[in-house]
């Protein structure tokens, strides 16, 4: 491999760097996507109306047992079909922030599910309406246990990202591809690549350790 610095520092980097930003913008909305939906796919699949829980229930094993890339190929090429025309952009961010919130709203369920049946009873006891059981109570003591889980699925979603090239979205791995097709260089290009996901992986992993321990230091103080 002959690796020519004076390429990936002026060349390759710039180029990176640009599809960064596309990256992280993909990410943040993506998770956001998959909190937002994710916690009202809970919610309705451990209500009390059975018909509702079994629909959810079937919904979300079918986004989990299907893989994202096919998610994104049928979202960017075979909507278009029925006169759905969305950008490669957000594209990409619903199809990994709807593929991800059927995971999230497993990770939600384990966590309410985890909170003591005594919990429930007590605020019966006090005549605490369902909303305010759920705000002050459950919600509460679900969030300890399931924010690792919540933090690694942002991570995941973070390497996800580079799925979204076969799409032609502007992320740091189609600007590698890219630079490898207009230079015949792909060792810089790739290998650089490579190294930004494994430094901000490793930041991102310092924030939700971080987000961990404010977490339960507020909730358990």
């Amino acid at each position: 491999m002959n690796w020519d610095w004076t390429f990936a520092i002026h060349t390759v980097m710039p180029r990176l760097l640009s599809g960064i930003i596309t990256t992280i913008e993909v990410t943040i909305l993506a998770f956001l996507l998959a909190v937002l939906l994710g916690l009202p796919l809970m919610l309705l699949r451990v209500g009390k109306n059975r018909s509702i829980s079994v629909i959810v229930g079937e919904i979300v094993e079918f986004l989990r047992s299907t893989p994202l890339l096919v998610q994104i190929f049928f979202l960017f090429y075979l909507l278009p079909e029925v006169g759905i025309t969305l950008p490669p952009f957000a594209t990409g961010v619903l199809a990994i922030g709807v593929y991800y919130a059927a995971l999230c709203s497993e990770v939600f369920r384990a966590g309410f599910e985890a909170v003591p049946r005594g919990q429930w009873e007590a605020c019966t006891a006090l005549n605490l309406g369902r909303y305010r059981t759920m705000r002050d109570v459950i919600i509460p003591q679900m969030l300890p246990p399931i924010v690792p889980s919540l933090g690694n699925y942002l991570i995941v979603i973070f390497k996800e990202t580079p799925l979204l090239s076969f799409v032609a979205v502007a992320e740091m791995m189609q600007a590698a591809k890219l630079i490898g097709a207009e230079f015949y260089r792909f060792s810089e290009a790739i290998t650089l690549t490579g190294l930004l996901f494994l430094i901000l992986s490793l930041i991102c992993a310092a924030l939700v350790r971080w987000v961990e321990f404010i977490v339960n230091r507020r909730i358990y103080r």
